[in-house]
């Protein structure tokens, strides 16, 4: 059961326990299921969504230490969550952690609130709502501690729908694939202007991964200005 991701999971330094990886087998099962009525993923493969869509929400924790982990006021926002990657897997991984899916597709909220309620999680909120907007709304704005975001946009756009969120002295971590270097030199305004620095670039090395994956790591140094996220559908038609 769930060989893929646990050992996987193993190599990333990562024990799953017995009710972990029920949980994960659940979601799988759930996933599955919601996916003949709504288009939740194209990836369905039993192999593969332990590795392309679990394991790979969990290299987010090869940056995360315990000491950051335990802070009180450790929260995080997953932007664009689709079926729940990778905040799910992170939340069953992180029980104590508190974070908000972020997802505007009502459809996908259903299953993100189905999904939550079946594998018992609790502290988790799902916000139906575009980036521009939520970014806007004093309850989320520059709040957390960890914003996460995965296959939602190219990093120029990505980083005026996230950093918003991001608390000064937090961080935002982009999940990426593929060569990234034009992207990122394309970036660089975008970040300097919501108040970021680029701190890391983390490439993930795993057998499991036949493709180049890394994490794009961004501190938060100072507060984003007033007039950003612009309005919805601007920060991706006209990027900084």
């Amino acid at each position: 059961m769930l060989r893929e991701l646990i050992e996987g999971a193993r190599k990333l330094g990562i024990k799953l326990n017995a009710g972990q990886v029920e949980q994960f087998e659940l979601y799988y099962q759930e996933l599955i299921e919601w996916n003949k009525r709504v288009n939740l993923t194209a990836i369905t493969d039993y192999a593969e969504v332990q590795v392309k869509h679990f394991l790979d929400s969990l290299t987010v924790a090869l940056v995360l230490s315990a000491e950051e982990i335990a802070k009180p006021d450790f929260s995080i926002i997953d932007v664009g969550t689709g079926a729940g990657f990778p905040g799910v897997p992170l939340k069953i991984l992180l029980p104590e952690a508190k974070i908000v899916l972020l997802e505007p597709t009502t459809k996908k909220m259903a299953f993100l609130q189905h999904i939550i309620r079946k594998l018992g999680l609790e502290n988790v909120e799902v916000v139906n709502s575009r980036a521009e907007e939520a970014a806007r709304l004093p309850l989320y704005r520059e709040q957390f501690a960890l914003v996460l975001s995965r296959a939602v946009a190219l990093l120029p756009t990505l980083v005026e729908l996230t950093l918003p969120f991001c608390r000064v002295g937090g961080r935002f971590i982009a999940q990426k694939k593929g060569e990234i270097d034009q992207e990122i030199n394309r970036a660089g305004k975008a970040i300097a202007a919501l108040g970021g620095k680029l701190q890391q670039i983390r490439k993930i090395e795993l057998d499991e991964f036949t493709d180049t994956r890394c994490l794009v790591i961004i501190d938060k140094i100072c507060p984003t200005p007033d007039k950003y996220p612009r309005r919805p559908g601007i920060p991706k038609r006209r990027p900084i």
